[in-house]
């Protein structure tokens, strides 16, 4: 199994739903391997930022149609869930374009938004500003990173299998010494 071909072959596929769900650590990647040649950076921009837009669009009507069921549940949180309502109020433009980039709130930020009853036009608009910047931003860093990282995955790829190797014979003598110990348990009750 060539790990190169395989990134070559399903990358953006990985790319696109990756960043459906999460984002920053497939972009960051995504970026890595266009600076390995394995990917083009274009693409792999233009699918990060398809997928971010469609993960964070499909957040916004879920938040839209069912975000204060949601957003209940949250009970710990309602004085912070307060305070971004307040903020979106206040500045749209700035949370919307800006939630991709604040940690801990990628997935229900966009739900917020949606509760909010910010219009769905506007939100696109942002959402699409925010999805360009943010994967430029995060493919371009991966891209630099690639020039730090490139080396080091290089020595890794020509001991992968050594490692692999030596890992599985931890395992095997984890197991047997688990086993060895289970018996004699068993023997001794």
């Amino acid at each position: 199994m060539d790990v190169n071909h395989l990134i070559s072959q399903y990358g953006y596929l990985a790319l696109f739903f990756g960043c459906i769900a999460e984002g920053e650590t497939f972009t960051l990647l995504g970026g890595v391997a266009a600076h390995e040649g394995l990917l083009h950076y274009g693409w792999v921009v233009v699918v990060a930022m398809l997928g971010g837009i469609l993960g964070d669009t499909a957040l916004f009507f879920l938040g839209r149609y069912y975000g204060d069921t949601i957003l209940k549940r949250f009970k710990k949180h309602q004085t912070q869930i307060a305070k971004a309502n307040r903020l979106i109020r206040k500045r749209p433009v700035l949370f919307v374009i800006g939630v991709r980039f604040m940690y801990g709130l990628r997935i229900v930020g966009p739900i917020i938004i949606g509760a909010s009853r910010l219009k769905p036009h506007k939100f696109m608009l942002l959402n699409v500003i925010g999805a360009v910047l943010w994967a430029l931003i995060f493919v371009s860093l991966g891209y630099v990173g690639g020039q730090v990282i490139a080396p080091w995955l290089h020595a890794l790829d020509r001991h992968l299998k050594q490692i692999f190797w030596v890992v599985l014979i931890l395992v095997l003598v984890w197991g047997v010494r688990i086993w060895f110990k289970r018996r004699s348990a068993r023997e001794n009750n």
